[in-house]
């Protein structure tokens, strides 16, 4: 049993089962024992590897699209240039690399990178180290300005409410102890006023899943980018609407039981496009990830990149190449939503 275990099980027998979203955030982020409060889990020797650690070229094209919102808004300065969830800094070091050309972009950019991890804010300034930034703990907490982000699977790991329709209404995951062991279950029916709007579309026995987090932090950034410019870039794996069981655990790149060892797995859930759409006060336009950075380029740039590798060094890039476009991979399950003002589009049509 893990400590953290240990101490939801002492909690839950005290006071009584707890909501999905509250086992989430503590499992990711209790200050001594939550998954991202005590190591680095990306690359090949931790638990999951995302886009930015595949490829260089998913950094760079991100910043070329934002550097090119960023021209064709006047170039305001200054501006923010913000990361949401930068894991080590890589696809942040990756962007800053392609839009050093650029010219006056990071004379006027001010880096922001929202980060609750101390151990991911140290790897990060070894990414960053010649860059200077601020760590904030919240998107809300962005200054008041032009505002150019990105937040790639951020929005995933945002603790979920989980909850199966019934004939007599809702009915929430919760979870419970059972035999000295953390087991799922289901609470009371209930009327939910939150989610009327899903019985239309749903039926007994169907499950929806809510992110409360998630509205307030594109409200945020939406607000900034309608007053003063700018542009959002939101990548993740989901689709446009919850429906279904999408809460999941990763541990060492497998997928593993959720409540076996609380604080050692990554635990994420499908991202609601919608429910993000629905939140902003911009302008929005959505895109799965292959059709988003094939209009950006990565065709051309990944030839460029193969005509000076050959060997196994080729092989891995137009492995990578592969990974992040093709639909059997990564360029279906994971979508683009893009928040702009009312006269800037951040990507090609």
């Amino acid at each position: 049993m893990t400590p953290l275990a240990d101490l939801l099980i002492r909690r839950i027998v005290a006071t009584g089962p707890i909501t999905l979203a509250d086992y989430m955030a503590d499992c990711l982020l209790h200050p001594h024992h939550g998954y991202y409060a005590t190591r680095d889990p990306f690359g090949a020797a931790g638990d999951f590897i995302t886009a930015p650690e595949i490829s260089q070229m998913f950094g760079e094209l991100i910043g070329l699209s934002l550097a090119q919102s960023w021209l064709d808004q006047g170039q305001p300065t200054p501006f923010t240039l913000a990361e949401l969830g930068p894991g080590r800094g890589t696809l942040m070091a990756d962007l800053l690399r392609a839009t050093r050309a650029v010219p006056g972009f990071h004379a006027a950019a001010r880096l922001h990178l929202i980060e609750a991890s101390a151990v991911l804010q140290a790897r990060q300034a070894i990414s960053l180290n010649s860059h200077p930034c601020r760590w904030l703990p919240n998107a809300q907490s962005l200054p008041d300005q032009p505002l150019f982000v990105v937040a790639n699977e951020f929005f995933d790991a945002l603790p979920i409410r989980q909850f199966t329709r019934d004939a007599q209404g809702w009915r929430e995951t919760v979870i419970g102890v059972t035999a000295g062991r953390l087991t799922p279950g289901l609470s009371a029916a209930a009327s939910l006023t939150t989610l009327h709007h899903r019985l239309s579309d749903t039926r007994p026995g169907d499950i929806v899943e809510i992110c409360p987090a998630a509205p307030a932090i594109i409200a945020a950034l939406s607000t900034r980018i309608a007053a003063h410019g700018g542009a959002a870039l939101i990548i993740d794996y989901g689709c446009w609407g919850s429906h279904g069981d999408t809460f999941q655990a990763l541990q060492a790149h497998t997928f593993t039981d959720p409540f076996a060892a609380p604080g050692h797995a990554d635990l994420t859930a499908h991202v609601d496009f919608a429910a993000l759409a629905t939140a902003a006060t911009t302008p929005h336009a959505f895109a799965t990830q292959g059709d988003f950075l094939n209009r950006l380029g990565i065709v051309q740039r990944s030839a460029r990149l193969a005509a000076q590798l050959g060997g196994t060094a080729l092989d891995s890039h137009l492995a990578a190449t592969h990974r992040l476009t093709d639909a059997a991979e990564m360029g279906t399950l994971f979508k683009v939503l893009s928040l702009h003002p009312a006269s800037d589009r951040l990507h090609p049509e």
